[in-house]
């Protein structure tokens, strides 16, 4: 191989990963991308896309809690994909895959938080805290909701109360597309599924 075409195949890969390092050092965390595999999040994230995560602790808004997380029943004003309060990343206990949905109500423990539920992200024949999962609150935490659910995951028994302890990061910017790479590569998904708007 002549010094010119090794040149022009290490400079490119150099590139690439200077940059990859960079998004590693300004978001804090590892992998600082993941990919979408559901709809739950439509139409602000979509399956196939890729999203940069951040550590909680980093561009967090004003009204953050301890942990670096805006819920979006705290002010309004802070925004994340075209809804109020962050869009978190953890991994709850009976899940294999992490989750991404929205970071509704920060509860704690023993707290009845069907009086400070969106009513209209309940079932419809929940009508008191003793019809609703995870209420009152077995510990601190998150009420999550994919933003096309439209009723919260602890509601439904997707996860129960979010611990602080497993948030793992916050979406921060999403690239159409771009995720449906590593879905095909690891076999979550075909050249069938892929749909790129």
């Amino acid at each position: 191989m002549s010094r010119s075409l090794l040149y022009d195949v290490l400079r490119p890969a150099a590139v690439v990963t200077a940059v990859f390092l960079l998004l590693v050092l300004v978001s804090g965390v590892w992998p600082p991308m993941v990919a979408i595999e559901s709809g739950s999040m439509d139409p602000h994230m979509q399956r196939g896309d890729m999203v940069v995560i951040t550590a909680t602790d980093r561009f967090s808004g004003t009204s953050a809690d301890a942990a670096g997380v805006v819920t979006a029943d705290d002010d309004g004003e802070y925004r994340r994909f075209v809804g109020d309060g962050d869009v978190i990343i953890y991994n709850a206990p009976n899940r294999g895959t992490p989750i991404i949905h929205r970071a509704h109500v920060r509860v704690e423990a023993g707290e009845n938080w069907y009086e400070r539920a969106n009513q209209s992200y309940l079932p419809a024949d929940v009508d008191s805290c003793d019809d609703l999962r995870n209420c009152p609150a077995p510990h601190d935490g998150y009420v999550t909701m994919g933003d096309a659910n439209g009723v919260y995951d602890q509601a439904k028994g997707i996860a129960p109360v979010v611990k602080e302890e497993w948030v793992r990061a916050k979406a921060g910017v999403r690239i159409p597309c771009l995720g449906w790479l590593r879905l095909v590569a690891e076999g979550s998904a075909t050249l069938d599924d892929v749909s790129c708007p």
